[in-house]
């Protein structure tokens, strides 16, 4: 697809493509998901951005059933790694043996790990020590793996859809800062409300799950990664996405005092970014052809919620990083 600017013909066109295939996805996800709107949206607009997913939330709640699901109507390669403290870089990128022919050579061949597929449920991310994290790091943002000196490209599209459970935190190895600033969104799953959850035990205690039909194959979702980056946005609104941002970070000029005073270190410039970018596939999937501050304003959550560090005081206060973000948004409203 070239990157010439699309024709009105060309926009409609493809903002009408965008939108009956959410909801295709929305009604092939009904049959295993239940609820979880937000949550749904969230995870597709990481993948027609290219970007990847930090999912945190208790046992239970259907995150790997969620991922495994849209990875079927994407028609992706799907791989699920549990992420364990004894795990080994090798484990996840694969590794070099020795096998020797029909002649009697010998040689080293490359066995490739789990990592090459499309889409990876890196299931508990964070039980894993950081050298098995920094393995992972180098195939997040390069889309590459480095074994033996050589590097062995990924498959595209490439997506790594983390979870993280909140509540055990004996024996886990906290993602450092530079590795959760790799993950476009940090979506958090909630319990459902009581007549969702009714339907869900109903459901899966009477008969089998339906299958689920693909929609798009690898080759759509490079497609719609380049559609996404050619929607327009006004300068204002990214101007928005870039002042909400940097009013995150603490001690710099014009930062709001309750930033100071709860904040330790605020989100950097891929934070901005993100939110463009986001806010570029909400249009889309809501039937629009351009940005709005709107579709700023609602991915602010789950763009700062991993790049915004509290203070001790901030915790001691009993103050969130949703209640933090919440507060930001409306200064940063109310400034413009």
């Amino acid at each position: 697809m070239s990157s010439e600017v699309m024709s009105d013909e060309e926009e409609a066109e493809v903002v009408a493509q965008i939108r009956a295939g959410r909801e295709q996805i929305l009604a092939e996800l009904s049959k295993t998901i239940v609820g979880q709107h937000d949550v749904i949206e969230q995870l597709l607009l990481c993948l027609f951005s290219g970007g990847h997913c930090l999912i945190t939330g208790a046992p239970g709640l259907a995150k790997t059933l969620l991922v495994r699901s849209v990875s079927e109507i994407f028609h992706l390669d799907f791989q699920r790694i549990q992420f364990t403290p004894d795990l080994m870089p090798a484990d996840i990128t694969g590794t070099e043996i020795l096998e020797q022919n029909d002649q009697g050579e010998r040689s080293l061949q490359f066995v490739k790990g789990p990592i090459f597929a499309n889409v990876i449920l890196a299931d508990e991310i964070n039980r894993t020590p950081p050298k098995t994290q920094a393995a992972l790091l180098e195939a997040m943002q390069e889309h590459q793996v480095t074994a033996s000196g050589r590097r062995y490209a990924l498959d595209e599209p490439f997506f790594v859809l983390a979870t993280q459970n909140p509540i055990e935190m004996e024996g886990t190895y906290p993602l450092p800062e530079a590795q959760l600033d790799r993950f476009m969104f940090n979506v958090m799953i909630d319990y459902l409300p009581p007549q969702d959850e009714l339907e869900v035990v109903m459901r899966t205690t009477s008969k089998r799950a339906e299958t689920i039909d693909p929609i798009f194959t690898g080759e759509d979702v490079l497609r719609f990664h380049e559609i996404v980056r050619r929607v327009p946005i006004a300068e204002d609104v990214a101007r928005f996405a870039v002042t909400l941002a940097a009013a995150s970070r603490p001690n710099q000029e014009g930062t709001p005092d309750f930033i100071n005073n709860w904040v330790n270190w605020g989100a950097g410039l891929r934070a901005a970014q993100t939110l463009v970018l986001g806010g570029k596939s909400r249009a889309l999937l809501n039937g629009r052809a351009h940005v709005t501050q709107e579709d700023i304003e609602a991915l602010a959550k789950p763009t700062l919620r991993h790049r915004v560090l509290l203070s001790y005081r901030a915790e001691a206060e009993g103050v969130t990083i949703d209640d933090v973000i919440e507060r930001l948004l409306e200064t940063v409203i109310a400034g413009v």
